[in-house]
């Protein structure tokens, strides 16, 4: 009655359920009507609207499945469901896949990964990272959670562990597998240097390059089982591995189906193939093989099989294999290929042959070293043994290829093994194995259309595995009960053991086949037949197909039937290969990598190849066993017994081990992206057990609910009298209310346990209850709104009211204001009209009557005008007829004498002719001639004379004509060529007159257009004539228009301003994170130093106790290094010395290349000494030399100052004789301790030689330097006794007297004392100028003994070295002039160039005011940033040179202040005999003023262990910080030092600092996790520090001092170097004590900022799967926020207490709450669970509860409230509404501090807690990255927790006096003395 009426409950109308559909496998509907008991059908409607009717079965009457609520959809474990069936896990699946896009899926002990096919970002270090170290439920499902759970229960119960992979081709095995030992080698890491982890890791390419193939499913299948066993030693790190394999495809090597490949070993070596290493292979293209072209699809897109080649060829260098062994294995595989191109033809039909010359079989006999007719013979031959004889037998073509090809599986599967067998011989270590994690990679279920022998063995595997998993399952559901006291009942689970049964047992399918290969006669058929008449009718899960008496079907778990062919089990079972081939082989000289291939065949426990069958998909080739005996029987064994054997092998190790599993499915066949397939999903769901599981979950009772939980999720339920403070007696008390029926749930210890569909009912009555509810909260919320409103209009109708009528009022009165108005205004206006009017109609009369007067007086003047030019133009005409008269009359009369004259001319020619004719005419002509012929003749005789004259002139012309003519011709010839420059002048002066026609032609034209232009101009003037005028009505308006333009650019030169600040702003907050990553660089570099450092100390203490008993010869090793820091310098304590050497005894004997090195450094450094040994003696005859010269030269000065320098020979001298005795010595004990070995590199003696002769060199410099000193004193001294007389010698001091009495100041004169003291002694011997004040009062005197002061000639010398002053002063002021001048002409260059820029910039900004705004700001932004670009680059060349030169004088400094300290101690207690001569000791008594005390503690050297240790090593923090004042032992350290310093002890103040500096690290290496001893010290060390720099004497620091503190500045030593030593120290306490809060702060923020319910009630609890409450769950306690807090503030108060800088102490709250902020993001990012609504709102609280801890302790302004910025927005993503573009919009507006990956993880991992609460939409999240796209940021998803800030150290200088400091009794350091 009960159960109906929960049904009636359940299915009512708009409930969902599932039916079966053929397409999508389920699908879903809603119930439009309620069904009640007895309905025959259900009204239901499909999601697209469909309306159908299911009807119930009549018989079972079984209603469909109910879907889960919303709430639980997409749950991380499928147990959480409330309906636990195969649509709910299908659909969950499907939901978590292809809508949140998370591939991971718990099902109880399972993790079901779902390939995507594509490659994704959850894999990196900070997501291991992240799971490192988790409990499994707490996170999502991830196959690192799995392999964390492993790693994690093999420490806690010291158990070994297996992760089972198993899932179909394609599925994603691999991957899982290798991404598990991944983690594995991240998380532990290895116990040596050989780098385990990365050894185990290479053997993945390795592996899958010789086991992984494409196949139409995949394309890296591996075609072969394999078991790692990753172990482990007792502190569980990685110390090696072994692997196991199993099935591996022979088959594939000889044969590929379409589009399939064979092993992409082959494909790389054949891409390869152009390679110079590999021409002798003789390979080719994959396509020339037979072997590798079948499949016909050789390249997988995407992948560069070179590229693998070279990945392969790394990973076995990697791993041991050299480069030999390296060719070897490719010469037997390009072996391999050109084997399966060798040809086989019919010579007839029982026989067959290989034409000779198969250059194919030729290239493999040279590659394997065999002969070609031994393996020719044997490839179409074979050998028959009977009792008697041996026969030798020819094979057919077919039987022949058959025998071939087995051959070459052969060979492959033995270099499959060789390589496994070496792989693991690179893994194997000596260490002992602890514990280990095996990972097992195995292929699941197949099934093809036709299964062979394979298939069979496979499938087999698999059915030994389920039932292996069944019982785990089964085993940890009744270990649940049993914990939780619960009632046990049996669980009926499918038991696969008759299947197994069938298979392996007596007489079973196995059995049978073996028994039919041992049969002389044994075939398929009859074998098929035994099957039948064994297992037909007594096994139900075997049967006989009904068309084939060649196959069987056996039915499997899952409800599989697979049907296999008999065809070709007994020979894949027998697995037989020629022998003869092999012993071919095996008699291989020249190739002995094929010889030890074959070297164990006798003795192999099974063959490993296999000759080829028809039918057939798979071949298999089993590994060795090695552990059993190797007998002649075990040789025998077929492949079926082997592999029962080896799986049994396999079950035994896993029973032994406790397996977590990992199901891959693969979504779709068509390997596209998160694209899933529900009918492949729910094959393989039921294959590999997924749905096994949840059946048997389902059987029993599987939703587990805490009472806790169960309280707090279903609180809405009970009533306030229900509530008892027994919350486990409320949640019972409840339950029996709530559900009648009592089977349905069950009460445990700890647990309430219910059965399938409880928790759904209970959701659907809370819901009601929160529906019910939420109605009443909504009707009485929408009364009050609706009064509200209704209050709000009434208010403002009466306003609007009143507003209204007086603003009616107000319009009347204007009304009537402007009717009067209106009235007066049209009086005067018509008024003026009229008046108007009138006017200008008398102007209009008056202006028409002088126009008619005028016009009248016009006419009549003209009429006047035309009858007197009438008058004129008859006159005129007159006139003119006249003249024509007169003119034709004269002519006519001249024509007529013109006749008239003609015809008497005409007469006297007549005439005039007749008389010619007669003779008197000629006589009268010739009267003449006599006379004339008389003149003629004396004129010829004249010129006859003439011409003899001429004749003789002509002769002498001759002569000179010829002389001309050939003057002439050379002429003519210049004149040709002038000529022909003249036509070519012509030619140019034609064509330039061309072109000047052409000008003029352009020239007329150009007159023309510049006519018309004139025209057009005239016309363009008299427009813009007009124009003016309209431009001048324009000018108001456009002035107004500049006015508001001039006002819109200032505007924008004011934005643009703030922009360029803002831009400089964000450049500087650039600057400053670019300074602040490499700040972080050097403290990461300074962390790894310390890492290292401490390493070396842990290596060189195990050495040192594994090696303290063992007796041997001490020897100093030269080339060992010390691991302090750079600035440290080299002073330890006496054990640490001794421990070192101890260490590099240790060392030296165990690495021999090191003693070689050692050998030839050793070598190396006595050609050295040799060749500082001849240096010496060469430098030892120049100083002789140099020596003799000044001797010469000596000789030629006066008595005194001879004597003078003698003394300085002689001082010299004397000094050299001893370097050379030390020199002698050193020799003589290096030569006696030869044969010792005590001379060796790095020995004391040898030390002690170099040590000499680098201080020989030094003093040999300065000698020499001295030398060219004296030599020039002597010069000088010779040039003035030449100007000098003999009235002034040197016994008459009176005018050096003079000289002196000049120097009126003490200083002068002490200045130039020392200054000639500088010029005339080593700097060896320099002592302070005690004697000045001596020597000035001895001049000052009132009878000054001149004899005695001037002896050894003191006063010239004095004068000498005043003149050299006074040069040195001249050339210093002359220095600084030309100084001057630079940099006045840098200046002046500087003031041109910011000219120029100013210029620049006007001109810039005069460009951009022309451009549009937006350009213009571009622009202007564009040039700011390139300008501080510029100066940014500038900067920091300046800084490089800064830091160079720091470095250089840094260097300098080190070598000076060594000089400086070996001179000190060389001059100590010796006087040299010059100094005797020259500075006579006078007493001298220094008054001092008293004091009581100046600030400095006084301590013995032999005490200074004491100090160290009374106020470092053995200090007790809280009695210090709580006592006395903060920073005490650092006040007692830098007064400590400060003596040393006053003192002048360089050797005290380095042991000093190096043994504070070595103690508070040994302090914290011993102490380190103690946060009180941690916060201590780096208070005290960066009070050391301050105190430092306080009293460093920099201007920098003393601004800040009294006057009292400058006193004690130190006076001696500058610590900068150490400084910078003791500022890394402090980072590296403060990274230490950072790590140290980390630690503590943890284990709670995850618990206080997640789990924990600061506001109670509003996060609502679901239901969780078994994962939460797995055995690696500890209960540690429940941390809140209020722990957080209380822990921020203990941290805090006790930082406070030991006088941490507040900077600091800032830094250090900026780094808590990034570390709370950044773990508490990703645990977000990784837990579905969290992110809801609720739980945004429980974050934002616990974050307001932070920063208010902030304003409580006044750091708001630290920047700690910025690095929770992330979380905050995170929190407001989980709040905001997710539903249309405008949300889009804001959230990527909102949320600027999170990256893209983080925006859509969270929107996908958003899941409602409640069902008011709606899913995001697969469109919303494409929107928001469609939007979010084009951010540039890292596509890193989780933050940096390991991530640490770079700290600084702000100068802080204290006001406390040291000389009022007091020392306690109670840190007993009574040895110190107060100064």
């Amino acid at each position: 009655m009960n159960m109906n009426r929960e049904l009636e409950y359940m299915f009512v109308q708009c409930a969902r359920v599932w039916i079966p559909d053929a397409e999508e496998v389920w699908k879903s509907a809603e119930l439009t009507k309620d069904f009640k008991n007895g309905d025959a059908s259900l009204q239901l409607m499909l999601e697209d609207g469909t309306s159908i009717e299911h009807k119930l079965d009549p018989k079972t009457k079984n209603l469909p499945y109910l879907r889960n609520p919303d709430i639980l959809v997409g749950e991380n474990d499928l147990t959480a469901l409330s309906y636990l069936h195969e649509p709910a896990v299908l659909h969950n699946l499907k939901v978590r896949f292809i809508d949140s896009k998370l591939i991971y899926t718990y099902c109880g002990i399972v993790l079901v990964a779902i390939n995507p096919y594509e490659t994704l970002g959850i894999y990196g270090t900070d997501i291991i990272n992240a799971y490192s170290g988790q409990n499994m439920g707490d996170m999502d499902p991830h196959i690192f959670a799995v392999a964390e759970e492993a790693y994690k229960q093999m420490a806690r119960d010291e158990r070994n562990q297996s992760i089972i992979v198993s899932g179909e081709s394609g599925a994603g095995k691999t991957v899982s597998a290798k991404y598990a030992m991944r983690y594995f080698a991240t998380v532990s890491g290895s116990t040596s240097e050989a780098n385990v982890e990365q050894k185990v890791l290479a053997s993945n390419p390795i592996m899958e390059a010789i086991g992984n193939a494409k196949t139409t499913r995949n394309d890296n299948s591996s075609r072969f089982g394999k078991y790692i066993e990753i172990g482990f030693d007792t502190r569980y790190r990685i110390i090696g591995a072994n692997m196991r394999t199993y099935l591996l495809e022979k088959s594939r090597v000889v044969f590929q189906a379409d589009e399939e490949r064979n092993y992409h070993i082959f494909y790389q070596l054949c891409a390869s193939s152009h390679l110079p290493e590999f021409k002798t292979l003789k390979l080719s293209s994959a396509n020339d093989f037979l072997y590798t072209r079948q499949g016909r699809s050789p390249v997988i897109q995407g992948v560069d099989d070179t590229k693998e080649l070279s990945t392969t060829r790394n990973a076995f260098t990697l791993l041991g294999i050299n480069e030999s062994y390296q060719m070897g294995l490719f010469q037997v595989l390009a072996a391999i290929l050109h084997l399966g191109n060798v040809e086989i033809k019919d010579r007839d039909s029982d026989s067959s042959l290989i034409p000779p010359n198969n250059r194919h079989l030729t290239a493999f006999c040279e590659l394997v070293g065999v002969t070609y007719q031994d393996m020719s013979q044997w490839l179409c031959h074979r050998k028959l043994k009977t009792a008697t004889e041996t026969y030798v037998k020819t094979l057919p073509r077919l039987q022949a290829t058959n025998a071939r090809d087995a051959l070459a599986k052969h060979i492959y599967a033995k270099l499959f093994n060789w390589i496994v067998e070496h792989v693991n011989k690179a893994l194997i270590t000596n260490i002992k194995q602890h514990s280990f994690i095996g990972v097992l990679d195995i292929y699941g279920f197949e099934t093809f259309e036709i299964n062979s022998f394979e298939q069979f063995c496979i499938n087999y595997a698999n059915e030994k595995l389920q039932q292996q998993f069944n019982m785990h399952v089964f085993k940890l559901e009744q270990e649940e009960y049993m914990k939780e006291q619960i009632p046990w009942t049996l669980i009926d689970f499918y038991d696969n053991q008759p299947c197994i049964n069938l298979i392996e047992a007596k007489m079973g399918i196995l059995d049978l086949l073996d028994e039919e290969c041992k049969m002389p006669k044994g075939s398929d058929d009859s074998w098929a037949q035994k099957l039948y008449n064994t297992h037909l009718k007594t096994c139900s899960l075997f049967e006989k197909p009904r068309m084939s008496n060649r196959a069987f079907i056996i039915q499997h778990f899952a409800d599989k039937q697979v049907e296999y062919q008999c065809e070709g089990f007994l020979e894949k079972n027998k697995d037989t290969v020629n022998e003869d081939q092999i012993n071919v082989l095996k008699a291989s000289k020249k190739f002995d990598l094929l010889v030890e291939l074959f070297q164990d065949e006798e003795k192999a426990t099974s063959p490993t190849g296999q000759v080829p069958g028809t039918g057939g998909r798979t071949r298999l080739s089993i590994k060795p066993d090695k552990g059993r005996d190797k007998s002649s029987k075990e040789h025998k064994k077929t492949v079926g017994c082997q592999f029962r054997n080896s799986l049994q092998m396999l079950m035994d190790t896993l029973n032994a081990t406790t397996p977590h599993y990992v199901r891959c499915i693969k979504p779709n066949d068509f390997k596209l992206a998160f694209s899933f397939d529900p009918k492949r999903a729910v094959q393989q769901l039921r294959a590999c057990g997924v749905l096994e599981t949840i059946r048997i979950s389902a059987a029993g009772f599987p939703s587990r609910w805490t009472y806790q939980e169960f309280f707090s999720r279903y609180r809405v339920l009970m009533k306030q009298k229900d509530v008892l403070s027994d919350k486990k007696l409320t949640c019972r008390n409840v339950l029996e209310k709530l559900v009648e029926d009592q089977d349905k749930y069950q009460f445990g210890k700890t647990k309430i346990f219910f059965r399938a569909g409880q928790v759904a009912y209970l959701e659907k009555l809370r819901a009601d209850k929160l529906r019910v509810a939420c109605i009443r909260i909504q009707k009485t919320i929408r009364c009050w709104l609706a009064r509200k409103k209704y209050l709000r209009k009434r208010s403002a109708a009466i306003t609007i009211q009143r507003f209204t009528r007086g603003y009616q009022a107000r319009c009347l009165a204007k009304f009537m204001r402007r009717t009067q108005a209106a009235t007066i205004i049209q009086k005067y206006q018509r008024m003026y009209v009229e008046r108007k009017r009138y006017r200008q109609k008398q102007a209009a009369a008056l202006v028409m009557q002088t126009i008619l007067r005028a016009y009248m007086a016009r006419q009549k003047y003209q009429g006047l005008v035309r009858e007197h030019n009438a008058v004129i133009i008859q006159k005129r005409v007159r006139g003119w007829l006249a003249r024509c008269w007169y003119k034709r009359c004269l002519v006519s009369l001249v024509y007529l004498q013109c006749c008239f004259r003609r015809m008497k001319a005409r007469r006297e020619l007549k005439k005039l002719k007749i008389e010619a004719r007669s003779v008197e005419h000629f006589k009268k002509l010739n009267k003449g001639m006599e006379n004339k012929i008389m003149q003629l003749q004396r004129r010829i005789d004249e010129q006859s004379k003439d011409n003899r004259s001429i004749n003789e002139k002509l002769v002498s012309l001759e002569t000179s004509s010829t002389a001309e003519r050939e003057r002439m011709r050379g002429e003519l010839s210049r004149l040709r060529g002038v000529e022909e420059d003249a036509k070519n002048k012509g030619n140019q002066v034609t064509s330039l007159l061309e072109q000047l026609e052409k000008l003029r032609k352009e020239l007329s034209s150009t007159q023309k257009e510049k006519k018309t232009i004139e025209d057009w101009a005239q016309t363009y003037r008299d427009e813009m004539e007009k124009m003016v005028s309209e431009l001048k009505d324009q000018n108001c308006s456009l002035k107004k228009e500049k006015d508001d333009l001039n006002r819109l650019i200032q505007e924008q030169s004011q934005q643009m301003t703030e922009k360029m600040a803002r831009a400089i702003v964000e450049k500087t907050q650039q600057l400053e994170t670019d300074l602040n990553e490499e700040r972080s660089r050097y403290q990461n570099l300074l962390t790894e130093h310390l890492r290292l450092e401490e390493k070396y100390d842990d290596l060189k203490e195990t050495m040192v106790s594994s090696n303290v008993s063992k007796p041997g010869h001490r020897r100093t090793d030269s080339t060992h290094s010390s691991n302090e820091s750079e600035y440290t310098y080299n002073s330890e304590y006496a054990e640490l010395e001794e421990g070192s050497r101890a260490a590099e005894d240790v060392t030296r004997g165990m690495d021999t290349s090191l003693t070689l090195k050692l050998q030839k450094r050793l070598t190396e450094l006595e050609q050295e000494k040799q060749s500082l040994r001849n240096e010496l003696e060469n430098r030892e005859d120049q100083f002789q030399r140099a020596r003799a010269r000044d001797d010469v030269e000596f000789k030629k000065a006066r008595g005194a100052e001879l004597e003078y320098e003698s003394l300085k020979r002689q001082e010299l001298e004397s000094e050299n004789k001893k370097l050379k005795h030390d020199l002698v010595e050193i020799r003589r004990s290096l030569l006696g301790n030869a044969a010792t070995g005590a001379g060796a590199p790095g020995s004391p003696a040898y030390k002690v030689v170099l040590e000499q002769l680098n201080a020989s060199c030094e003093e040999l410099e300065v000698r020499k330097e001295e030398v060219l000193i004296l030599r020039s004193q002597l010069v000088s001294q010779k040039e003035a006794m030449h100007h000098k007389d003999e009235k002034e010698t040197m016994t008459e001091p009176s005018a050096y007297v003079e000289d002196v009495s000049k120097l009126k100041d003490a200083g002068e004169l002490k200045q130039a004392y020392i200054g000639l003291k500088d010029t005339n002694r080593s700097p060896r011997f320099i002592r302070k100028p005690l004697e000045v004040s001596d020597l000035l009062s001895r001049l000052r005197s009132a009878a000054p003994d001149f004899h005695k002061l001037n002896e050894d000639g003191e006063l010239w010398l004095v004068n000498q070295g005043l003149k050299e002053t006074i040069r040195l002063l001249e050339h210093q002021l002359q220095t600084q002039r030309r100084g001057y001048d630079s940099e006045v002409e840098s200046l002046r260059g500087e003031l041109q160039n910011v000219k120029e820029e100013n210029n620049r910039q006007q001109q810039l900004l005069a460009q951009n005011l022309q451009l549009p705004p937006e350009a213009r700001i571009e622009a202007s932004l564009q040039h700011e940033i390139t300008r501080l670009t510029n100066e940014n680059l500038d900067l920091m060349e300046q800084l490089e040179k800064q830091d160079r030169t720091i470095r250089k004088l840094k260097k300098q400094l080190k070598v000076y202040s060594k000089r400086i300290g070996e001179m000190g101690a060389q001059t100590e207690g010796q006087t040299s005999p010059g100094q005797m001569v020259d500075e006579p000791i006078h007493p001298v008594n220094i008054p001092r003023r008293e004091k009581d005390f100046q600030g400095m503690l006084e301590y013995k050297k032999e005490d200074e262990l004491k100090l160290v240790k009374n106020l470092i090593l053995e200090l007790k923090p809280r009695g210090v910080a709580v006592n006395l004042i903060p920073g005490l032992p650092a006040y007692i350290l830098f007064m400590c030092l400060r003596h040393a310093d006053y003192v002048n002890d360089d050797q005290k103040v380095r042991t000093l600092l190096t043994s504070t500096i070595n103690s508070i690290k040994k302090i914290l290496k011993k102490r380190g996790d103690d946060f009180e001893t941690v916060s201590f010290w780096l208070s005290n060390t960066c009070r050391f520090l301050h105190c430092l720099k306080q009293y460093s004497g920099d201007e920098a620091f003393i601004k800040h001092n009294t006057q009292r503190q400058n006193e004690h500045i130190l006076s001696n030593f500058d610590l900068a170097e150490y400084r910078q030593v003791i500022s890394d120290l402090a980072i590296q306490i403060y990274q230490q004590l950072i790590k140290c809060m980390e630690n503590i702060l943890q284990p709670m923020i995850v618990s206080g900022m997640l789990e924990h319910e600061t506001i109670q009630g509003v996060s609502g609890v679901k239901p969780t799967g078994l994962r939460k409450r797995t055995s690696s769950i500890v209960d540690e306690g429940t941390y809140t926020l209020d722990s957080i807090l209380r822990q921020l503030s203990a941290f805090h108060s006790t930082m406070c207490q030991h006088g941490t800088d507040p900077e600091l102490i800032k830094q250090v709250v900026k780094q808590q709450f990034y570390i709370i902020g950044a773990v508490t993001l990703n645990n977000l990012l990784l837990r579905k669970d969290m992110c809801s609504w609720s739980k945004g709102m429980q974050i934002r609280y616990n974050v307001s509860q932070l920063e208010e801890w902030l304003r409580d302790k006044g750091l708001m302004t630290c920047g700690a409230k910025e690095t929770l910025e992330p979380l905050i927005q995170a929190a407001q993503l989980l709040q905001v509404k997710k539903k249309t573009d405008e949300d889009a919009e804001a959230i990527c507006s909102m949320c600027l501090a999170l990256t893209t990956a983080q925006i859509v993880k969270v929107l996908n991992l958003y899941t409602p807690v409640n069902e008011f609460e709606e899913r995001v939409s697969v469109a919303f999240i494409r929107t928001i990255q469609t939007r979010l796209r084009d951010r540039c940021e890292s596509p890193q998803l989780l933050m940096d927790t390991k991530m640490i800030y770079p700290v600084t150290f702000p100068f802080n200088p204290s006001s406390l006096a040291l000389e009022t400091i007091q020392i306690p009794s109670s840190l007993n350091l009574s040895f110190l003395t107060r100064v």
